[in-house]
């Protein structure tokens, strides 16, 4: 069984300005940097005498969070995954949520034009947090070791989902910048631990 932990990268200008970001690729902020190495301390503590494996999404908040991340545990600087990309949100990214709503009524991410479905979010979720680890399993081979993957709410949210038999995240709950939320893969199954989730503002 391993051990997952799933990070969501820092804050981006275009998270602190409630923009869709979405598979645009837009850098870590100075707070988002802040954010990155808090979360750093509390992992480096956490896995004290542990060298858990980092990977992140190819996108530049996810890698330079997990950069500050590998450096504060220790250990090697991140393979990158495209398959843990956030959700491409098509026609929409760029637009503020009031610009989004205006536009499109609802928060159904379905009905914009080239954007991800949840069930292909969900499909990719899935298939790239196991090769992730089947990675990471057959290079520490036969030690199992933890594995750090720092990605985007949207991903980490529909993974969540997939393991708690669509239950959680609750209703009004959105994941903050930097948070981290922990799960076990045992064979193909995976399963939600604990999660970190504040009140949508």
């Amino acid at each position: 069984m391993t051990t997952l932990l799933l990070v969501r990268h820092g804050e981006t200008d275009w998270n602190a300005a409630r923009r869709i970001q979405g598979s645009t690729d837009i850098p870590l902020n100075e707070t988002g940097r802040a954010q990155a190495r808090e979360t750093a301390e509390i992992l480096r503590v956490r896995f004290a005498g542990l060298a858990p494996v980092v990977v992140s999404s190819d996108l530049s908040r996810a890698s330079e969070t997990a950069e500050i991340i590998a450096e504060a545990l220790g250990v090697e600087g991140p393979r990158t995954y495209p398959q843990l990309r956030e959700r491409a949100y098509g026609v929409a990214e760029g637009l503020s949520i009031e610009e989004y709503l205006a536009q499109y009524g609802t928060f159904d991410r379905e009905n914009v034009p080239g954007a991800e479905t949840t069930g292909e979010l969900r499909d990719r979720a899935v298939a790239g947090i196991r090769r992730v680890v089947r990675d990471a399993r057959r290079t520490h081979a036969p030690l199992d070791v933890p594995v750090i993957a720092v990605a985007h709410g949207a991903f980490i949210g529909q993974l969540i989902r997939h393991a708690s038999g669509d239950t959680l995240p609750l209703p009004g709950e959105r994941l903050a910048n930097a948070s981290t939320h922990e799960f076990h893969l045992e064979r193909d199954r995976l399963t939600v631990r604990a999660y970190a989730a504040v009140p949508i503002a």
